[in-house]
């Protein structure tokens, strides 16, 4: 798509040479082919480094820009953003794309629906109700029980294990707002990657990123009612029990445990082999491994415990 045609559907002029772009990303992981973008001025140190060409900007952060770029002064960069993407969002299905392909012994029930341009490996169990979309790859040995939801470009390892009503790759709760108060869609363009070994509970969600990848590492095993939100990045070997909840962009490291009913904020890191007790509330990031937290402030496991002592001596 030509920034020239980019401009005339916000209604913006485009400064610079028009050039072709071919996706939108964040501004840190940009490349040359992708537009991008810079909300505010905590972002003008990366801005000057950006790989990008293709800019949406503000008009304060035009001098931070790369030399050579190309660029769209937009009013109200968040609001832009979000009308682009949905020049770049792909159509659900595709039925001009090749029939899916199907691996040996796999047995995919007649009730269950596997879109066009979708790779299925062997010996693969897909069981009735459940919908794989388009392009999307499930690895070998995997088993897929009904009513499982699958949208498209979702990327699924293998001897993984998806339990009933779980919907994997719907769309991330992102909204840009108006001054009026409206709420302007900004549209999921990335997937969702599971990788070998994990297992996820009945009714779970795991949303599609904004750009790039919702990512469940390999060996973490998902309880029932569980939400991962767009653009996580679980690591390796986690357990999260039951009602669990994680904003969107936190970062866990590997064989974190996460017990139920416990929530974490948006944009966090948490450190490998962190631990959480039941109905733990994480707003901040983690640096040190191995911790044992509970409570909301969250807390050390044992300050939080003699904190409880004396709580209940106060209705002596």
């Amino acid at each position: 798509m030509l920034l020239s045609n980019i401009a005339q559907h916000l209604k913006l002029q485009f400064i610079g040479k028009d050039l072709e772009v071919d996706s939108m990303n964040e501004l840190a992981l940009s490349l040359p082919t992708q537009l991008t973008f810079a909300i505010n001025k905590k972002y003008s140190q990366e801005l000057e480094i950006s790989k990008s060409k293709a800019f949406l900007i503000m008009d304060a952060l035009i001098e931070n820009l790369p030399k050579d770029s190309s660029y769209i002064v937009c009013p109200d960069v968040s609001i832009s953003m979000a009308q682009v993407t949905k020049l770049f969002n792909k159509r659900p299905v595709e039925p001009q794309l090749p029939p899916p392909s199907i691996g040996d012994n796999s047995i995919i029930d007649t009730m269950a629906r596997v879109e066009n341009g979708t790779w299925i490996g062997s010996n693969v169990i897909i069981m009735a109700g459940a919908y794989i979309g388009t392009n999307c790859v499930v690895g070998d040995d995997t088993i897929i029980y009904p009513n499982v939801t699958i949208y498209r470009d979702s990327v699924i390892g293998k001897e993984c294990i998806i339990h009933s009503g779980t919907v994997i790759g719907a769309d991330g709760f992102g909204f840009s707002h108006t001054k009026d108060g409206e709420h302007i869609k900004i549209y999921q363009n990335g997937n969702v990657i599971i990788e070998d070994f994990v297992e996820i509970g009945a009714n779970c969600a795991i949303d599609r990123a904004v750009f790039n990848s919702t990512i469940i590492r390999r060996g973490t095993k998902l309880d029932n009612f569980i939400h991962i939100a767009h653009n996580c990045d679980i690591g390796e070997h986690c357990i999260f029990v039951a009602q669990t909840g994680v904003g969107g962009s936190t970062k866990l490291g590997r064989n974190c445990v996460v017990s139920g009913q416990s929530a974490f904020s948006d944009h966090l890191t948490i450190a490998p082999f962190s631990t959480f007790s039941a109905r733990s509330g994480v707003t901040k990031s983690i640096e040190k491994s191995g911790g044992v937290y509970s409570g909301f402030p969250l807390m050390n496991h044992r300050e939080w415990k003699r904190l409880q002592v004396r709580i209940a001596k106060l209705n002596d």
